[in-house]
């Protein structure tokens, strides 16, 4: 267990009040308002009244690689290939053809028509966006909030990791 007080936690009554919730404390990592309320389930504290927010929201776009002809064609394919898999499924309950052929023509015409959309959506973009990336959603804090009816008990909880 992390030391509470080290990490953020607002002692005592400057506890603020959020939307008929208390605020038991900011902090930098979700780990560290994680480990505030594990010290609270630990202590036979009610964490069903608990939430971690995070709060002050950014997008981080890594950029994993230059987007050229034949990777958009072959991701083109991949996506195709999937789609032709559940296809070919679906066809062999309706046919008398085995799963087999249905998947195997599901997937070869996945990859055709994967291909030439990959080919289409690519060449539509013109070079303006010629990289690959993956972005994700990043809180900058997190806030750890109990229900205003359990604040006295989760204070009186906390405060003994702080001594």
């Amino acid at each position: 267990m992390t030391d509470i007080a080290a990490t953020g936690h607002v002692a005592g009554s400057s506890m603020k009040t959020v939307g008929g919730q208390v605020s038991l404390g900011s902090f930098a990592t979700y780990g560290e308002a994680q480990s505030v309320v594990e010290y609270l389930a630990g202590h036979q504290f009610e964490v069903r009244t608990t939430q971690i927010i995070g709060s002050d929201l950014r997008v981080v776009e890594q950029v994993t690689g230059r987007l050229t002809w034949p990777r958009a064609i072959l991701a083109g394919m991949a996506s195709g290939a999937w789609f032709g898999v559940f296809v070919g499924l679906v066809f062999s309950f309706l046919s008398t053809s085995t799963v087999l052929v249905a998947i195997g023509f599901g997937i070869g015409w996945g990859l055709l028509f994967g291909g030439v959309f990959g080919a289409a959506g690519y060449g539509l973009t013109r070079g303006r966006r010629d990289f690959t990336s993956l972005s994700a959603t990043v809180p900058s804090r997190f806030e750890v909030l109990v229900a205003d009816s359990h604040a006295d008990r989760a204070r009186t909880v906390l405060a003994t990791a702080n001594r």
